[in-house]
């Protein structure tokens, strides 16, 4: 069975007559607002949430812990309500790194009326996906944003901003977490680290004009189609330019793997 016949046996209602591609296009316009809406709720969700929290509701009303008062006033499990800070937190700490990285006048207070500023359009599953790595997020937002502020090639309105956030999000969701290293002990490999690290550093140094050149809200397809120029001119490799341009942007040294180390 083909993936058309596959949806044709799992509709959800009686077959219709065939749709021009003007009234398909009318359909399609409204299944993308309902999807908005609901990532737009994610934020309206995460502002009451945290606002609820930090106001230690559940004292006045007689509840021992945040599970226990999101059980006893809305039925949800216990995991459901930590759930719920965790996607408070994340999205509160993107919100500080978004306003700290392009210094644009955005509201912090956590009301329903600030909800609008912290709408990026992510998921509940994407900010749970990365709630424990909050700080990595905060930290690449910051240099993203800074480095394409300093750019000057891209104006920081809401799309751009809001692209990016989403970008670096996805980023972090598809980057393994490696556990920490200890420094070696034998004196020739401390040696060798050293060189690395060395190497490391002057591939960041590199990256950094390449983001000048293609910045940061480009996709690395879009990122090589600028470089490409630029690295031919230089006598530089441009999956080497594209490596260092992507370690400029996370600081993560896994960015160089395969290329230059």
């Amino acid at each position: 069975m083909d993936e058309h016949e596959h949806d044709q046996g799992d509709a959800v209602g009686p077959a219709r007559p065939p749709l021009t591609a003007a009234e398909a296009r009318k359909v399609t316009a409204g299944l993308r607002e309902a999807l908005d809406d609901v990532r737009r709720s994610v934020a309206v969700l995460a502002a009451r949430v945290r606002a609820a929290h930090a106001a230690r509701v559940l004292i006045p009303l007689g509840h021992g812990s945040w599970a226990a008062y999101c059980t006893a006033e809305f039925g949800i499990s216990r995991a459901q309500a930590y759930r719920f800070l965790d996607v408070a937190r994340a999205l509160a700490a993107i919100h500080g790194a978004v306003a700290a990285g392009s210094e644009m006048s955005r509201t912090r207070d956590t009301t329903p009326g600030a909800a609008a500023a912290l709408d990026y359009g992510l998921s509940q599953r994407a900010l749970i996906a990365v709630s424990g790595r909050t700080g990595t997020v905060a930290e690449i937002i910051t240099r993203r944003l800074t480095t394409l502020a300093r750019s000057g090639l891209q104006a920081l309105d809401d799309p751009t901003v809001r692209a990016l956030v989403r970008q670096t999000v996805r980023d972090v969701r598809t980057t393994p977490t490696l556990p920490p290293t200890e420094p070696p002990t034998d004196p020739a490999l401390a040696a060798l680290r050293t060189v690395v690290d060395d190497l490391a550093a002057t591939v960041h140094a590199l990256g950094e004009p390449m983001l000048d050149v293609a910045p940061a809200y480009l996709s690395d397809t879009g990122a090589a189609d600028v470089l490409a120029p630029l690295c031919a001119a230089i006598g530089e490799d441009l999956e080497t330019g594209l490596a260092a341009r992507r370690y400029a942007l996370s600081g993560d040294r896994r960015a160089l793997h395969g290329t230059v180390l």
